[in-house]
């Protein structure tokens, strides 16, 4: 018999799956891959959330402003800081008629409308802070008294101001460092 005529007869062995080692390897390239991105997924998070969070409170300046206009009464928007957080209401009446917590209750005082309520406490990634601690929507005018910024940040120190002007329009802006979408302040 023929010599390479015997070696073509034998079946050829066919590989039948991965070895352990090409498994553990292509495991190990994913960890390292995923392990690379889990940081900037958990800073990409925090950041759409402090956008969410931005956009409501845009939001209920908007509806203040709204809501003063066709009531054809002063609307108030007031941001208070307790030990558990922060928050804002949206209200009638003086700027001390209505309280509110971090875990987003308020108490008004009688006779005082209370339209919204909304808390961020201190465990959450998104914190509120601003230099008005409250504002008054004019119902004739739709003015807003006084001007201020309502700043959004999260722990990497990126942050968002929410600048409010005369006439109770909001714009947003990046202040801290720069946040991919919007200008710096």
């Amino acid at each position: 018999m023929n010599p390479t005529a015997q070696h073509r007869s034998k079946p050829q062995r066919k590989s039948r799956g991965v070895t352990a080692v090409e498994a553990l390897l292509t495991l190990s390239t994913m960890a390292i891959t995923l392990g690379a991105g889990l940081p900037s997924l958990g800073e990409a998070r925090a950041k759409r959330q402090m956008e969410g969070t931005a956009a409501q409170v845009a939001a209920d300046i908007g509806h203040a402003r709204s809501l003063a206009v066709s009531a054809s009464e002063p609307v108030r928007f007031t941001v208070q800081h307790d030990a558990g957080g922060s928050c804002y209401v949206v209200h009638t009446g003086s700027a001390g008629n209505c309280t509110c917590s971090s875990q987003g209750t308020a108490t008004c005082t009688s006779g005082t409308q209370l339209f919204r309520v909304s808390g961020l406490d201190a465990t959450q990634a998104v914190r509120l802070g601003g230099n008005a601690r409250s504002m008054l929507f004019d119902p004739d005018r739709g003015t807003v008294s006084p001007t201020g910024t309502i700043r959004l940040s999260t722990a990497d120190g990126k942050a968002l101001d929410l600048v409010v002007n005369i006439m109770g329009r909001v714009r947003s802006c990046a202040s801290a460092q720069p946040v991919t979408g919007y200008p710096n302040c």
